[in-house]
């Protein structure tokens, strides 16, 4: 869980800093981003997942919550919740990440 509990704090820095440049280094070049039940997305790529997090960044941190196999839960400092699905190349990028909100 170490490298989901990384990406979550590289997450958070980019929050509070607005470096989404930074941040999505830790995507493969070939990543995929997709969003259940929320107008945005899916977003192929590294440069199209820059571009979604300079064009509409998220307000707010993450906390992770727990784990069950490949999903990950998490709350948003406003007190929401969501989970997520990560998969990994072998270098630790993020292969895919699939993100649903409670």
């Amino acid at each position: 869980m170490s490298r989901t509990t990384d990406h979550v704090d590289a997450f958070n820095h980019a929050v509070t800093t607005g470096d989404w440049d930074t941040f999505s280094t830790r995507f493969a070049d070939d990543a995929r981003m997709s969003f259940v039940g929320v107008p945005a997305g899916p977003f192929e790529g590294r440069t199209a997942i820059t571009e979604a997090y300079r064009e509409n960044p998220p307000t707010e941190t993450m906390t992770l919550a727990g784990t069950d196999g490949d999903t990950v839960s998490f709350r948003w400092s406003g007190g929401d919740t969501g989970t997520m699905q990560l998969t990994w190349t072998p270098d630790d990028k993020v292969k895919t990440l699939t993100v649903s909100f409670d």
